[in-house]
């Protein structure tokens, strides 16, 4: 790895360089990071030889189209007919029981609901946009990033169990990897918060480079079609995101993961042996395990052996055009304006009540968003043009 691991990643400065509000295609990589969680399965890194360099270490991709929160696209008896699901007002289905049901939220739920509510409705009721050339920019930067520290093969699953069994020892090995080489890279994470299973992948976790500091540095890395850094409405979703890893993670490390409900809620057998191929892969990972139940002790041992995250998160923003580093944000972790984030997100998941506009200070949002020509918040005949009134 490069020379930034030997010095503290918290020391870095932010450059002075002019903030814009948002750019077109900037808009469409937001939008794509929000409307829904990652539409692939992150690499598995078995086997994990700790004399290796972190360069070389294996992982397997799976070969299956289930994300890792188990869903992509909207379902089609799911997409409904927007009018009529308005109508039924209360008495409609939640759309975390609609949507989400033995699925889990992912991170990306909770940033995309924080961004714009009724955004997150419109997108879950008639589907995301389609990818920009933005957005495979943005997507091609974190291969690449994840790419200098795993080598990835492949591995076929044959069940649900296998999928979840594959996500845990890929958390598992990771977190080896972060004990013994001082960096890892998409890593996931599912975690049991706030009553809801949530499910999400981190960017980036560095182990300090001090001896007495042994708390995981988690770093979420954020590309920009400009040379410019982001308004004050993106830095804050970016915060939000991380300070949900941080939060899952500490909750983990707090073995804070309750089986049982985790088996009952994803409609998992504990007891279904994993294929051939995953046995084998364990065991060569020096993680042999026989079924799902087995893979779920060892992640929760595995989980009990970390310290909780750093209190100080970092998000990076990089220009796409060379990867140079246009600034850090470095902030602390603020659980009670977190909690008050993820409940006022719930409240909206849960259908206790319905979906909030972006606030009129924030309404310039309306004119990158594909849905601005029938949100109700925008009556202006040319819909890139927002109706700043209130709502």
């Amino acid at each position: 790895m490069s020379g930034s691991l030997s010095e503290s990643p918290l020391k870095n400065s932010v450059p002075e360089i002019p903030i814009e509000i948002v750019s077109e295609e900037e808009m469409a990589l937001i939008e794509a990071a929000l409307s829904a969680a990652r539409s692939s399965i992150p690499a598995i890194r078995p086997p994990f030889d700790f004399h290796r360099n972190a360069r070389s270490i294996q992982s397997i991709t799976v070969l299956s189209k289930r994300s890792f929160s188990g869903h992509t696209e909207v379902d089609i008896e799911d997409s409904g007919d927007f009018a009529n699901t308005q109508k039924k007002g209360k008495e409609a289905v939640p759309l975390l029981h609609r949507f989400r049901r033995n699925k889990g939220l992912s991170v990306t739920d909770i940033t995309a609901t924080e961004w714009c509510q009724k955004q997150m409705e419109f997108v879950l009721l008639r589907g995301k946009r389609k990818t920009t050339k933005a957005m495979k920019a943005g997507s091609a930067r974190h291969t690449k990033l994840e790419e200098e520290v795993v080598k990835k093969v492949t591995i076929r699953v044959k069940s649900k169990e296998d999928t979840w069994a594959l996500k845990l020892l890929n958390f598992i090995i990771g977190a080896n990897q972060l004990l013994f080489e001082g960096l890892t890279r998409e890593l996931p994470l599912i975690g049991f918060i706030e009553g809801i299973w949530m499910v999400g992948v981190i960017d980036e976790i560095r182990m300090p480079a001090t001896e007495t500091d042994r708390n995981p540095i988690l770093v979420d890395t954020k590309t920009r079609v400009r040379d410019t850094l982001p308004a004050e409405p993106q830095r804050r979703n970016g915060r939000l995101q991380l300070m949900c890893y941080k939060y899952m993670w500490d909750n983990l490390v707090a073995d804070h993961f309750p089986s049982k409900q985790f088996f009952d809620f994803f409609t998992l057998n504990p007891h279904s042996v994993l294929s051939e191929e995953i046995r084998e892969r364990t065991a060569d990972s020096g993680f042999p395990a026989e079924t799902l139940d087995d893979m779920v002790r060892l992640y929760r041992n595995t989980c009990s052996m970390l310290p909780p995250a750093h209190d100080q998160l970092l998000l990076r923003y990089e220009f796409q055009k060379d990867n140079s580093l246009l600034g850090e944000d470095q902030f602390a972790f603020d659980s009670d304006w977190l909690k008050n984030q993820i409940q006022g997100c719930l409240e909206f998941w849960l259908g206790e009540r319905e979906a909030c506009y972006t606030p009129e200070e924030e309404r310039w949002k309306c004119r990158f968003c594909q849905f601005a020509s029938i949100c109700p918040a925008n009556t202006d005949p040319d819909p890139m043009t927002p109706n700043h009134t209130n709502t």
